[in-house]
């Protein structure tokens, strides 16, 4: 299955999706939106948020785009253009391809990752949507538990947070050690 770009009016992508999902799955096309998982504070009390991975931008699933489905997309409230261009639309490709395939790899939405912290207080990831991604952090948060990540797409850089859990090692015991 080819994989091509939406843009949206930011924040639409929830409307977009509920009146275009069905009869997308018609023509054996469907819409994967990512979106990832943050701990948020309001009122001094913590709660989870949901928020898009690409604000403004979903993608399409599907073996054959053709008048049809282009259609249907093109007049559905929220559509702006298919990448590359809304005539000649581009699948993903390449490195593109493979940065969506590793948030599909992880269901439409992206939870927390576990990490660790090492000696040198340097994130180190050990399971989560962050895995893979490391040499692409470019902050850390440690009090709000996220990580700025730096995304590329089309040529394109989005700067994303990605929520973690740190996973505290047990603490060594010095009197326990050679015994």
């Amino acid at each position: 299955m080819d994989v091509y770009v939406l843009q949206l009016r930011t924040g639409s992508e929830d409307k977009f999706t509920s009146l275009v999902e069905g009869a997308l799955q018609e023509h054996g096309a469907s819409l994967f939106r990512p979106r990832r998982e943050l701990t948020i504070r309001r009122g001094g009390k913590r709660m989870l948020s949901l928020a898009p991975v690409f604000p403004g931008y979903i993608f399409l699933q599907t073996s054959d785009l053709n008048d049809a489905v282009r259609t249907l997309v093109r007049r559905t409230d929220g559509f702006i253009r298919m990448l590359d261009t809304t005539a000649s639309p581009r699948a993903l490709s390449g490195d593109d391809l493979q940065l969506v395939k590793h948030f599909m790899g992880y269901g439409e939405i992206v939870r927390k990752s576990t990490v660790t912290f090492d000696a040198n207080q340097r994130i180190v990831v050990v399971d989560g949507p962050l895995q893979g991604l490391e040499g692409r952090i470019i902050k850390v948060n440690r009090r709000k538990g996220r990580a700025k990540v730096q995304l590329d797409l089309y040529n394109a850089s989005f700067t994303v947070d990605f929520g973690f859990d740190v996973l505290e090692s047990a603490p060594t015991d010095a009197s326990t050690e050679g015994t």
